[in-house]
């Protein structure tokens, strides 16, 4: 896969794990053990999938500027690795290029 391929899917990527940082602001203290929905960090154009997981979980995926939420089926092995399975959802770590824009584009760093 190229560079600006990579680039761009983990830019991609990026755009739904801002939105994710407002669906957790939006969570009321104390409701970090009920599930809540996250949309799929997925970097396939279109893609309107949910994952439901804790806020507490989803703080364990942030712990890692290159590690993202989809949902099953949607990793893309090319540029990452699947790091952590669940039934519904799956957490992918990027590399290379993609883990590099991954980097940049924290919003918590």
């Amino acid at each position: 896969m190229r560079g600006t391929e990579e680039q761009r899917l983990g830019a991609n990527e990026a755009v739904f794990r801002e939105v994710n940082e407002a669906i957790e602001r939006g969570q009321w203290p104390g409701d970090e053990g009920n599930r809540a929905h996250f949309r799929c960090e997925c970097a396939q154009l279109g893609c309107t999938r949910i994952v439901e997981l804790t806020v507490e979980e989803y703080e364990e995926v942030r712990a890692h500027s290159r590690r993202f939420v989809v949902a099953v089926g949607h990793q893309q092995p090319a540029v990452e690795r699947v790091v952590v399975e669940r039934p519904d959802y799956l957490v992918v770590e990027k590399r290379d290029r993609a883990g590099e824009v991954a980097d940049r584009t924290d919003p918590r760093s």
